[in-house]
C-alpha cells in the first residue's frame, strides 16, 4: 500500500467545531432544510434527503475529501447522489459546507427559474454538482465511468497526483433500472476497489412499499458482480463511518445497505410513500420539528450547528494545498501534461494528426480506391490515438466492427488501468453513461461504438449527455440499409432524424475519407457538446481528392460538385448517398439539366450558420432533392415542402446491399426521376 493509499485508511477526525455538536443534530439540520424547501417550493422528495442525512453527514464530516473553497480541485473525491429525486439533500450539504453560490437563498428558490437549486440535480447549475441525475441509476453508471477515470489518470500519473475516491448515494429505483445491472458488472469485473455506493434502504418507492415491485437480495447480487457488500443501520452514525472505512480498505468496488426511515422524523409520514414525493404540509412540519427537537424556524440554522459544517468544508484545505505542493514538486513537462488534460486543450500535435490523414485519404481517392467510412475512421484513429493520449476508446462488444481499436491502444483490465481501450461488453446503455462519467471526471475524452441501431439502448445517456454540454464521441457504425443482410432489425431507418432532434447533441454523417477525418476533427473540437459519426459498412466512392487546409465539413453543408452552368438542380445528401448524388448529377448534365451536389455532414452545423451562406449553399431558385437513406422527418428545413426526397418511407430487409438499394427506390435513376417532377412542378 502506498503512503498515498495511507490517507484514505480510515475517517478523519473532525475539526472541534464538528467535535462540538452531535451528528445526529448536524443531520438534523439537513433535515429541516430539506422538508422546509420542498414546502416553501410546494413541491419535491422531502423523504429521501430526511431518510439520508446522518449517512451523508458521516460520509461528509469524516470521509469525503474535498474543499468547498475549491469546488474544482482535480483530486478531489467525487460525490454523486445518483438518487436525484433527493435533491435538497446535495444542495443542503453544498449551503452548509460553504460551497460558493450556494447561499440560504438558492435554497429558498429551490426548484423556480434560473436558480441554482432545480428540482433534479443539474451539471454547471453550481459548483459541487458533479453530473445531472434524476433518470434513476444514471448516476451509478456516472459513477463507474469516473472510477475508470481516476484509476487511469492514477496509473498515468500516479498516486501523488490523482489518489481519490467516488462515493455514491443510490435508491431502491436505481438498482431497479436496468442500467444498474449493466453498471454493476462493469465496475465488478474491473475492481473498481475505489467505488463506494451507499444504498438507501428504504424499502419505499412512490407505488408504495418496493414489495409491490421487487424482491432482489441486493447484496447477493451485487456479491455475484465481485462487490464487497456490507449493511448497517443508516441512522448510527458510528456504524455509518466503520463501514465507510472498511470499504476504503477493499480490494473491490464496494456496496453498502443502508438501512434507513424515508422521512426520518416525520411522525405521521415517515416510513411511507406520502413522503415519497410531496410536501409534508405545514402541520407534519411543526410536529417533526418537535420530534427532531429542533426550534429553529424555517430556513435558520443554529450557529453553532452552522460553524460545524463550514468546519467540515475547510477539513480538505490543508490536504487540498499539500495536493498542490506535490503537482508543484513534479517535473516540469508532467505538470504541463497533467494541467493540459484536466484543462481539456487538445496537443499542438492533434491537428497536424487529422492533416496527415487528410492528405493520406486525398492520396487514395485519387487512386479511385474505395473505402468504408468506419475503415476510414480506424485510420484517422491510428493517428489521433498516438497524438491526443487522453483519448480513451471502447466499444460495447462490436470491436471488430466498429473498428475502434487500434495499434496504440491497449486494453484497460483490473491489472492495468495504464490501459486506453475499454472492452465494455455488450452493455450500450451501461457504456453511455459511462462515458458520461469519463468526460465528467476530467483529463480524459471518451469515444465508444455500436451500431448506430443500438442507440436506442443509449439514447438516455446520450441526452444526458447532450443536456450537460459534454465532450462524448460515439463512432457508430453501420449506418443505413447499407450495412445488408442483417436486416431490418440492424437496420437504422429512423435513428438519424431521433438523433438530430436531440438538442445540443451534434451528427456527422461523413462521405468519405476526407470528409471523415474532417468529422473527427469537429468532434474533437466540440468541448461542450457531444457527437455522434454515423459511418458506414459497405466501401464508399472517394469524391474528395484533394486535402483542402480548411476543414468543409465544419460548415455542416457545402457544394461538393458545381453545376456546368447556372444551376437548375441542387442536390443534397450525407454519407453513402453523396455518391448516388453525383452520379444523377452526371446524368442530368448529359441531358442538359444544370445540377450541382452539396455534402450535408451535419444539419446541426449548417443550421448555425449564416443566412446568406445557407442560402447559396441551398441555391436559390433551384429544384431541391435530398437524398439519404433514413426517413425524411429533418429535412424540410431545407429543401422545404416541395422539395423532393430519396429515401426510406419504412423499414429495410435482409438482402445484399445493392440489393437494397435498387428495391427502395435509392438510387441515381429515382434522383434523375425526382428532379425533372420538381422541375415540371416549378413550370
Amino acid at each position: 500500500m502506498t503512503t498515498s493509499d495511507s490517507r484514505h485508511k480510515a475517517s478523519v477526525p473532525p475539526p472541534s467545531d464538528v467535535a462540538a455538536v452531535a451528528p445526529r443534530d448536524m443531520a438534523n439540520a439537513l433535515r429541516a432544510l430539506a422538508m422546509d424547501a420542498v414546502e416553501a417550493a410546494k413541491s419535491g422528495h422531502p423523504g429521501m434527503p430526511m431518510g439520508m442525512a446522518d449517512v451523508a453527514t458521516v460520509l461528509f464530516s469524516r470521509h469525503l475529501k474535498f474543499s468547498a473553497s475549491h469546488p474544482d480541485w482535480p483530486d478531489r473525491d467525487r460525490f454523486i447522489l445518483s438518487a436525484g429525486h433527493g435533491s435538497m439533500l446535495l444542495y443542503g450539504l453544498l449551503y452548509l459546507t460553504g460551497f460558493p453560490e450556494m447561499d440560504i437563498g438558492e435554497i429558498k428558490r429551490f426548484r423556480q427559474l434560473d436558480s441554482k437549486t432545480p428540482g433534479h440535480p443539474e451539471y454547471g447549475a453550481a459548483p459541487g454538482i458533479e453530473t445531472t441525475t434524476g433518470p434513476l441509476g444514471q448516476g451509478l453508471g456516472n459513477a463507474v465511468g469516473m472510477a475508470i477515470a481516476e484509476a487511469h489518470l492514477r496509473a498515468v500519473f500516479g498516486p501523488e497526483i490523482v489518489d481519490h475516491r467516488t462515493y455514491v448515494i443510490a435508491g431502491d429505483g436505481c438498482l431497479m433500472e436496468g442500467i444498474s445491472h449493466e453498471a454493476i458488472a462493469l465496475a465488478g469485473h474491473l475492481r473498481l476497489n475505489r467505488l463506494i455506493v451507499l444504498f438507501d434502504d428504504n424499502s419505499i418507492s412512490i407505488d408504495g412499499p418496493t414489495s409491490l415491485a421487487v424482491s432482489d437480495d441486493v447484496r447477493a447480487r451485487f456479491a455475484a458482480s465481485g462487490w464487497a457488500t456490507d449493511a448497517v443501520d443508516g441512522h448510527d452514525a458510528e456504524a455509518v463511518d466503520a463501514a465507510i472505512a472498511r470499504a476504503k480498505q477493499s480490494d473491490r468496488p464496494s456496496l453498502i445497505a443502508c438501512r434507513t426511515t424515508i422521512a426520518y422524523g416525520a411522525p405521521t409520514k415517515q416510513g411511507t410513500a406520502a413522503a415519497h414525493g410531496s410536501p409534508l404540509g405545514p402541520a407534519e412540519i411543526t410536529s417533526t420539528r418537535v420530534r427532531l427537537g429542533w426550534p429553529s424556524p424555517p430556513f435558520e440554522i443554529p450557529p453553532p450547528n452552522l460553524a460545524a459544517w463550514r468546519s467540515v468544508g475547510r477539513r480538505g484545505d490543508p490536504i487540498h494545498d499539500a495536493w498542490k505542493r506535490r503537482l508543484a514538486a513534479q517535473p516540469a513537462a508532467t505538470r504541463a501534461e497533467f494541467s493540459r488534460r484536466i484543462a481539456g486543450e487538445l496537443p499542438p500535435s492533434s491537428a497536424s494528426a487529422i492533416a496527415e490523414a487528410k492528405s493520406e485519404f486525398a492520396a487514395l481517392h485519387a487512386k479511385q480506391e474505395k473505402l468504408a467510412t468506419r475503415r476510414a475512421s480506424q485510420l484517422v484513429l491510428e493517428r489521433i490515438t498516438a497524438a491526443i493520449p487522453e483519448l480513451l476508446g471502447g466499444s460495447a462488444d462490436l470491436t471488430g466492427s466498429n473498428l475502434t481499436q487500434t495499434k496504440n491502444l491497449t486494453a484497460i483490465t483490473a491489472a492495468n488501468f495504464a490501459g486506453r481501450y475499454l472492452f465494455y461488453g455488450v452493455r450500450e446503455h451501461g457504456m453511455g453513461a459511462a462515458m458520461n462519467g469519463i468526460a465528467l471526471h476530467g483529463g480524459v475524452i471518451p469515444y465508444g461504438g455500436t451500431f448506430l441501431v443500438f442507440t436506442d439502448y443509449m439514447r438516455p445517456s446520450m441526452r444526458l449527455a447532450a443536456l450537460m454540454g459534454l465532450r462524448v464521441i460515439y463512432v457508430m457504425t453501420h449506418d443505413s440499409i447499407g450495412l445488408g443482410e442483417d436486416g431490418p432489425t440492424h437496420q437504422p431507418v429512423e435513428h438519424l432524424a431521433a438523433l438530430r432532434a436531440i438538442p445540443n447533441l451534434l451528427v456527422l454523417r461523413p462521405a468519405d475519407g476526407v470528409e471523415t477525418a474532417e468529422c473527427w476533427a469537429i468532434a474533437l473540437s466540440e468541448r461542450r457538446r457531444p457527437s455522434v459519426l454515423a459511418l458506414t459498412r459497405q466501401n464508399v466512392a472517394p469524391l474528395r481528392t484533394s486535402a483542402d487546409a480548411e476543414n468543409r465539413a465544419a460548415r455542416g453543408a457545402y457544394e461538393i460538385a458545381p453545376a456546368q452552368g447556372p444551376a437548375k438542380v441542387t442536390l443534397l445528401a450525407t454519407g453513402s448517398e453523396v455518391a448516388i448524388a453525383f452520379t444523377a448529377k452526371q446524368r442530368l448534365d448529359a441531358e442538359g439539366i444544370a445540377a450541382r451536389v452539396v455534402s450535408v455532414p451535419s444539419h446541426e452545423l449548417f443550421a448555425a450558420q449564416d443566412e446568406a451562406y445557407r442560402t447559396a449553399v441551398l441555391g436559390p431558385g433551384t429544384v431541391k432533392v435530398a437524398i439519404e437513406a433514413g426517413i425524411r422527418m429533418a429535412w424540410d428545413r431545407f429543401i422545404g415542402a416541395d422539395g423532393s426526397f430519396v429515401g426510406m418511407v419504412g423499414f429495410g430487409a435482409s438482402a445484399p446491399y445493392e440489393t437494397l438499394y435498387q428495391h427502395f427506390g435509392i438510387t441515381p435513376d429515382a434522383v434523375v426521376t425526382e428532379a425533372k417532377l420538381g422541375l415540371a412542378r416549378s413550370g
